[in-house]
C-alpha cells in the first residue's frame, strides 16, 4: 500500500472505537471500551471495506449465523505467511491482521452479494477468554 493509498483511506462514522461487550443486545456501544473500527478505501473501480469489533465469545456464533455465510466457517490453525488483503489492512486501524493470526475461524459470507457489494468475508479471532474480535472485509 502506498502513502497515497493510505491518504485515501477514510475512517467512517465518528472514527471512534466501540465494543459490543456489555451492550444490551441493541448494538449500542458499551462505555469505556475501545475495540471496534471501520474504514473505507476508495479504489479506481472498486472500494475496499473493513470493519472490526469485539463481541463476547458466547455471542459470536449467533452473530455469524445472522450473516448467513455460504459455508460454515473453517478453522485456520496457523497464521498465513503474508496478509492476503494488502489493499485494506486492518493495521491501518491499529489492529492485528487476521491473516497473520493463528486459530482464526473464517469464511465467505457472499460472492456476489446483493446491491453494490461484490463480496464479503468474515474472520473471528479470540481476544481473551471471554471476547472475540470479528473482522469483516468486503469490496463494493
Amino acid at each position: 500500500m502506498t502513502d497515497a493509498d493510505m491518504a485515501r483511506m477514510h475512517t467512517t462514522g465518528q472514527a471512534r472505537e466501540f465494543d459490543m461487550r456489555g451492550s444490551t443486545g441493541t448494538g449500542s456501544p458499551a462505555v469505556d471500551r475501545s475495540s471496534g473500527q471501520a474504514a473505507h478505501l476508495e479504489g479506481l473501480q472498486d472500494d475496499g471495506l473493513i470493519m472490526a469489533f469485539v463481541l463476547p465469545t458466547s455471542e459470536v456464533d449467533e452473530f455469524v449465523t445472522q450473516l448467513k455465510p455460504e459455508e460454515p466457517l473453517s478453522l485456520r490453525k496457523r497464521p498465513l505467511a503474508r496478509n492476503m488483503n494488502p489493499s485494506t489492512p486492518f493495521s491501518h486501524l491499529g489492529l492485528p491482521e487476521p491473516d497473520l493470526l493463528a486459530g482464526v475461524r473464517e469464511g465467505q459470507v457472499c460472492a456476489p452479494c446483493e446491491d453494490n457489494l461484490n463480496w464479503l468475508k468474515v474472520a473471528v479471532a479470540r481476544v481473551d477468554d471471554r471476547a472475540s474480535r470479528v473482522y469483516l472485509t468486503g469490496v463494493d
